[in-house]
C-alpha cells in the first residue's frame, strides 16, 4: 500500500505546529500558518477551542489552500465533519472524542488519523485501534489548553519510545530551554504551541530549535 502523503511530512517532520490564536500576538492564523511554512513546517493543526464553526470553517478553507499550495500536511483538530468539509488531510481527536472506528468509517483510508494519550495504556489501545500516530503528553505543565490533564512526565516518552511501534509527537510545555530533555529521550517529532506561535519573528524562533535539534548550539 502506498504511503499517504501526509504520513510522509509527519514521518519526516521535526517539528508539528498548532495554531492558537489568542496567543499569537493579534495576528491571524493566516499569517502565522504562512509563517510556519515560511520556516520549513511541515505539519500544521488546526486547534482554535472558542471560535464558532462558521469561523473555523471559514478560516480551514484559507489555510487548506495555503498548507496544499505548499505541500504542508494540514491536520483539524477535534472536528471529523469539518475535515472532511475542507478536505484536511487528517483529523486530530482525544480520550473523550467519537471512536476511532468510528471516525475512520467517515474518513475512509486517505485521511490520517492521530489520538492523543496520556499513558501507557492509552497508547497501547491506540496501536491496536489503528490510528497512524499519537500525541504524547502533556509532557511538562501547560496552560495552553484549558482542560488538560497533569503532565505525563518524561518516563511516559521513555515508554513509548520503548515500547510503541508507530509514530509519535511529544507534546506539552515544550520550548526552547527544555526540547533538548525531549528529543535527547527519542523523539523525533515535537509539538510547540506558544513558543511558535508567541513568537514575534517566528522563522528566527523555528530557527534557533532547529540549531538546537541539530546540536549547533544549546538554550542560552
Amino acid at each position: 500500500m502506498n504511503v499517504r502523503p501526509a504520513m510522509t511530512a509527519l514521518l519526516s517532520a521535526d517539528l508539528y505546529g498548532i495554531t492558537s490564536e489568542e496567543h499569537s500576538m493579534g495576528r491571524r492564523n493566516v499569517e502565522v500558518v504562512s509563517l510556519m511554512i515560511e520556516a520549513g513546517i511541515k505539519v500544521v493543526q488546526y486547534r482554535e477551542k472558542y471560535k464558532n464553526m462558521a469561523e473555523k470553517y471559514s478560516e480551514c478553507i484559507e489555510l487548506r489552500e495555503i498548507t496544499r499550495q505548499a505541500g504542508v500536511a494540514f491536520i483539524v483538530n477535534d472536528y471529523v465533519d469539518l475535515a472532511i468539509m475542507v478536505d484536511a488531510d487528517g483529523v486530530h481527536v482525544g480520550q473523550d472524542d467519537l471512536p476511532v472506528n468510528r471516525i475512520r468509517e467517515l474518513v475512509g483510508q486517505h485521511m490520517i488519523i492521530g489520538l492523543s494519550t496520556h499513558s501507557p495504556e492509552q497508547a497501547r489501545a491506540a496501536t491496536e485501534m489503528g490510528v497512524d500516530y499519537i500525541g504524547v503528553g502533556p509532557v511538562f505543565a501547560t496552560a495552553t489548553k484549558k482542560d488538560v490533564c497533569s503532565p505525563v512526565g518524561l518516563g511516559y516518552l521513555d515508554y513509548v519510545v520503548k515500547n510503541i511501534n508507530i509514530p509519535f509527537v511529544a507534546i506539552g510545555g515544550i520550548k526552547e530551554h527544555n526540547i533538548d530533555q525531549v528529543t535527547g529521550r527519542g523523539a523525533h517529532c515535537v509539538a510547540m504551541v506558544t513558543e511558535i506561535v508567541g513568537a514575534e519573528d517566528i522563522p528566527a524562533k523555528v530557527n534557533r530549535i532547529r540549531s538546537i535539534l541539530k546540536g549547533e548550539s544549546t538554550f542560552r
